[in-house]
């Protein structure tokens, strides 16, 4: 078992790949209701790139299988380990060391003031006041929110607000970074500069995404279609796989 660093890592190094295995995973929505769907069949996975892009059509599984990653979904069937931790039976430990970007930042912006919200990461770590408020001040400095720190979270622009997201989720130092679409909302030069802040971190990312630029400088992309994993290559050959999907199908 690989045992989850818990210090803050050192951007000018290159960390080891935080490994994951994805072993027959299914996962059925409203299972054993009419409403029964199936959204992912029998993926199998072994994801050790400290870059993996997913991308697929709206409804492809994605998003599904990255929420998954962090236990807030639980496989149907098969079983997942993050850095040999199951994600159902450890599902604390991994949480504990995985931080999770939303697509919409107001889904995860919590206390009223931009300060209060990076802080709010930090209510149970046991660390004095003092010590709080440094991390936070350095946090709000590297992400460009220091004039907005008193600022209502709800008065960003959209931009701002992913910043935030990321700004409150890194301030506990996860080793790995899940990010469900986090440009989606966001117009083309924040979204450029949103993926190029996360490129630069040392943590491992997992990202899904419809935005094929934002994949570049990836490792690894793997494409969904219809629940399953229809390529897995470099980001050049995943998106020309992508590219003929869109063309031949619809969603």
């Amino acid at each position: 078992m690989t045992h989850l660093p818990t210090t803050t890592p050192d951007a000018t190094a290159q960390p080891s790949a935080i490994p994951i295995i994805i072993d027959h995973v299914g996962h059925i929505f409203d299972v054993g209701t009419p409403r029964a769907h199936q959204v992912l069949t029998d993926i199998t996975l072994k994801l050790d790139e400290r870059r993996v892009g997913i991308i697929g059509h709206n409804g492809s599984g994605k998003s599904t299988l990255i929420r998954m990653l962090d236990g807030l979904i639980q496989p149907t069937s098969g079983h997942i380990s993050v850095a040999g931790h199951d994600t159902v039976r450890d599902a604390k430990i991994v949480r504990r060391h995985t931080g999770f970007i939303f697509t919409e930042p107001d889904h995860q912006i919590i206390m009223p003031t931009v300060r209060e919200d990076v802080a709010f990461s930090l209510r149970r770590s046991g660390l004095d006041k003092a010590t709080i408020a440094t991390k936070v001040d350095a946090m709000l400095v590297r992400f460009g929110l220091t004039d907005s720190a008193e600022k209502p979270a709800h008065l960003l622009s959209g931009g701002q607000k992913q910043l935030l997201a990321l700004a409150a989720v890194l301030i506990n130092a996860p080793t790995l970074l899940l990010a469900d679409e986090p440009t989606t909302l966001l117009d083309i030069r924040n979204a450029q500069m949103f993926s190029d802040l996360i490129c630069e971190l040392p943590q491992t990312i997992i990202m899904s995404t419809h935005q094929l630029a934002l994949l570049r400088d990836f490792e690894r992309v793997v494409v969904f279609h219809c629940g399953q994993v229809v390529a897995d290559g470099s980001p050049a050959e995943a998106k020309a796989h992508y590219l003929h999907l869109m063309e031949t199908t619809s969603e």
